[in-house]
Order: C-alpha cells, then sequence, then structure tokens
C-alpha cells in the first residue's frame, strides 16, 4: 500500500519525465520553458541580438495586385544548364522587377540534361508565376547522324585557327540549331503563342509598366553585323530556297534590312536573338517551317556556324511584313559587351539606371540605321 508521499513522488517524477520528453521532441516547448527563457521573463533581459525578432507585421507595405488586364497567350522562355544558375537568377531578378511583378507571366525553362532540384527550387522562388521545367529529347540537340564528321571537323579546326569565336564548338553549335528550328517545337510550348527569349547574365535596366507582348511577329533591342566566317553559303542557300519558292516572301518585307542590292548579297545584319518577343506560331507556319528544314538539310549549322540570330532574322526579313518587325526602343538591355540605353524622355520614363552616353545604337558596328530606313 502506498503511503501519500510515495503518491506525490510518483507524480512528480511523471511530471519530470513527460517534461523532458516534450522538451526534446517540441522545440517551442523547450524554448518556453528553458531557464534562459523564465529568467528573461522575470528580468526582463534580452539575451539575443535584436535583429532576431524581425520587423513587425504592420511595417510591410502591402503589395499591389499584379494587372489584371493581362491578355497575351505568352511565356518567357529561358535555354539554360544547372551551372547557368546564378546567372539566370541575374537575368529573373530583373525581369520580375522592372515587369512580371505587374503582369505574372509564366516561364518555361529548357535543358538538353534534367534540371537539379537545387535549380528548381532555386529558380521557383523567385516569382509568383508559374514555373514549368523541360527537357529537349536529343534528337533535337545533338548533331545529326547525317553529317558528314570529318567535314565538320575540319571546318572546326580551320575556324580555331582562325580565332572565329566559338568555332571549335559543336554544343554551341547545337545550340545554334535547336534555337533556329526547334525550340518552338518542344511540348511545354505548344500551349502558348507569344515568347520573350531572356538568357543568363543579361542586364534590363529600365521599368516597364505595359505589356511587352505587343502582338508583333518580331521585336529587338540590338541589331549588328554577323562575322562573315561563320555564314560564307548562307546566303546562297537563301537564295536558292527564295528562287524555289518565291510566293513564301512577303511582298512588303524587309529586304532592304539584310540586302543593300535586292538581295543578291547579304549586308551581314541581323537581330541580335539573345532577346527576342517574338509570335511562336510565325515561327510554326509554312514558310518558315519550310525555310529551316531547307537550311537544316545544307549542314551549314555544323559545316560552318550558321547561329540563330542570322537565321531568325533572315526569316523575320522575309516573311514577315516589314511593320511586323518591332524596335523596342524603351527597353534598357545588355548582353555583354553591347547595349540599348533609351535616350532623352524614355530613359526618365522608365527610370533607367544605364548611362545614356553608353548606346549601340549608332554605333558604327549597329544595323539600327538600316532597319530605321526601311519606314
Amino acid at each position: 500500500m502506498m503511503t501519500p508521499m510515495r503518491y506525490v513522488v510518483l507524480v512528480l517524477v511523471i511530471i519530470i519525465s513527460l517534461h523532458f520528453i516534450l522538451s526534446f521532441s517540441h522545440e517551442e516547448y523547450g524554448r518556453a520553458t528553458s531557464l534562459s527563457h523564465i529568467t528573461e521573463q522575470f528580468s526582463g533581459s534580452k539575451p539575443h541580438p535584436p535583429y532576431q525578432e524581425g520587423v513587425p507585421d504592420d511595417r510591410y507595405v502591402e503589395q499591389k495586385p499584379p494587372i489584371q488586364t493581362r491578355k497575351a497567350n505568352a511565356t518567357f522562355v529561358i535555354l539554360a544548364r544547372n551551372g547557368d544558375l546564378n546567372g539566370v537568377i541575374t537575368s529573373m531578378k530583373q525581369v520580375e522587377d522592372r515587369f512580371n511583378k505587374g503582369f505574372q507571366y509564366p516561364y518555361v525553362f529548357l535543358n538538353e540534361e534534367p534540371f537539379s532540384e537545387e535549380f528548381k527550387e532555386r529558380i521557383s522562388a523567385m516569382t509568383d508565376s508559374k514555373v514549368e521545367f523541360g527537357l529537349i529529347s536529343k534528337d533535337q540537340w545533338l548533331q545529326p547522324s547525317w553529317i558528314d564528321e570529318d567535314k565538320a571537323a575540319a571546318s572546326r579546326k580551320d575556324m580555331i585557327d582562325h580565332n572565329v569565336i566559338y568555332g571549335g564548338s559543336v554544343p554551341y553549335r547545337n545550340m545554334c540549331r535547336y534555337n533556329s528550328g526547334f525550340f518552338y517545337r518542344h511540348p511545354l510550348l505548344h500551349k502558348y503563342k507569344y515568347y520573350w527569349r531572356v538568357e543568363p547574365d543579361v542586364t534590363f535596366f529600365c521599368d516597364l509598366h505595359y505589356d511587352a507582348y505587343q502582338k508583333k511577329v518580331y521585336g529587338f533591342t540590338i541589331s549588328l553585323y554577323e562575322y562573315p566566317a561563320t555564314i560564307p553559303t548562307l546566303w546562297n542557300a537563301v537564295k536558292e530556297f527564295i528562287a524555289s519558292n518565291p510566293g513564301l516572301v512577303e511582298h512588303d518585307n524587309a529586304m532592304r534590312f539584310i540586302s543593300d542590292d535586292g538581295g543578291e548579297t547579304y549586308n551581314n545584319c541581323h537581330f541580335w536573338s539573345n532577346f527576342e518577343i517574338g509570335d511562336l506560331d510565325f515561327w510554326r507556319g509554312e514558310a518558315y517551317s519550310k525555310f529551316f528544314d531547307f537550311l537544316d538539310e545544307k549542314g551549314g549549322f555544323y559545316y560552318e556556324r550558321w547561329g540563330d540570330a542570322p537565321v531568325h532574322s533572315i526569316g523575320a526579313a522575309l516573311f514577315a511584313k516589314k511593320e511586323q518587325i518591332h524596335f523596342f526602343n524603351d527597353i534598357g538591355y545588355r548582353h555583354n559587351p553591347f547595349q540599348h540605353c533609351p535616350q532623352g524622355d524614355l530613359h526618365k520614363k522608365g527610370k533607367c539606371w544605364c548611362n545614356p552616353k553608353e548606346n549601340f545604337d549608332y554605333e558604327w558596328y549597329s544595323c539600327l540605321k538600316r532597319y530605321d530606313a526601311l519606314f
């Protein structure tokens, strides 16, 4: 038979045991019942730095809701590898701050290898918009089996010997071919009509408070000359295609942007395609589809080093109306080593932080004056 004192001892043992169990299994309980916390309550002292208290909720300014008038069926497209993560975050943060916080357009990321969990988690944390991650099929990314590798290797060696940028790179050629004729075919893009191409480590200088998806066929910020050594036979292939398919060429086109003699020769001007806002249905259409397939069969992406910038630019210049090609004069943008910085009132209106004096628009290597001359 237990005495009253034994009951008291038993109860104390049970209480102490429960206390230790709860202290280890429930962090908040352990913190609340710790000796230091109890001492703090009586002494009023705070044995931790003030910043650990955080900022009171009532100090936060309520964020403006996104613009509800968004109508375009559009997305951002970013081609990147896992190793590009920091550069992608840099670009994406600026896109969000300058434009997309107000519109919340979705993102599509494409990679020839699966994205890592770290990549997907950090990217998804950057935006409230929908983010999708897609895998590029090998048959669209890798050098085709029908390419004569001996011929392609000899070309790469010759370009290396002549210090042609990316002249020896097969992955760069894979990327150029994919961007030229396959990115818009990816299943994740089937549901969209418009796209905005964004690359890692680019800079957006200005706020943009209107919807940039303006239902144009093609939009650019920088135009310049291509390296002739990378495309020695491209224009011959283009002329051959035009001769075989005259009905596909738009009558009121932008031929004068890419040729100074009515199409006899190519002046090497192109829109710098690391920035593009465009119509996916244009690339999917009959004219450009036949054009790309014709060029692809020539093998110039591997026997030379045809880039997606001249291929897209020639396609847009031939198969779109000239007024459907738009210069985004108010989007301040830099992809090293060139930048477009809005001038005058546009610089002020966009709260741009680029130096207006550092502007590539009418430098000797720019083709903007040729675009202006179309109108």
